[in-house]
C-alpha cells in the first residue's frame, strides 16, 4: 500500500501544515495575541524615536554616521534597566523579524545586528 503525504509548513503569522486527504492543522505565533503585539509596536517606536531624534545630529549618509547612532540607541538600551527589559519582553514575545519590521532607518540595521548579539550571548 502506498501512501502519498504533501506536507506544507509556512513562516509568518500562522503556520499550517496540511497532509494529503487526512486535513489541514494552523497554529498561530505566538505573538499573535494583541498584547504581546502592542508590546513589540510600543518597544519598537521608542527605539524609532531614538533613532529619528539622534538623526538630528548625526548623518546617515554614512556607515559611520549609521554606526554612531545606532551605538547611541545601544547606550539608551544598556544603561536604562525599564527600557532593556521592554525591548527584550517584546523581542521574547514577537521574534526578532517582527522586531526587524517595525524599524525603517537606515541605522536599524546596526541596531537589530548588536540586539541579536546581545540577545544571543544572554541565552
Amino acid at each position: 500500500m502506498t501512501s502519498e503525504r504533501n506536507i506544507k509548513i509556512e513562516i509568518g503569522d500562522y503556520r499550517e501544515t496540511n497532509i494529503h486527504d487526512q486535513g489541514s492543522y494552523v497554529e498561530g505565533n505566538s505573538y499573535n495575541n494583541p498584547a504581546e503585539k502592542s508590546n513589540l509596536a510600543e518597544a519598537a517606536n521608542e527605539i524609532q524615536k531614538l533613532l529619528e531624534q539622534l538623526s538630528q545630529n548625526n548623518s546617515t549618509n554614512t556607515m559611520t554616521g549609521n554606526m554612531k547612532i545606532a551605538g547611541e540607541v545601544i547606550d539608551k538600551i544598556e544603561t536604562n534597566p525599564t527600557m532593556r527589559s521592554r525591548v527584550f519582553s517584546a523581542l521574547e514575545a514577537g521574534g526578532m523579524s517582527a522586531f526587524e519590521k517595525a524599524l525603517n532607518h537606515p541605522a536599524a540595521s546596526f541596531v537589530i545586528s548588536a540586539l541579536k548579539e546581545w540577545q544571543n550571548t544572554r541565552s
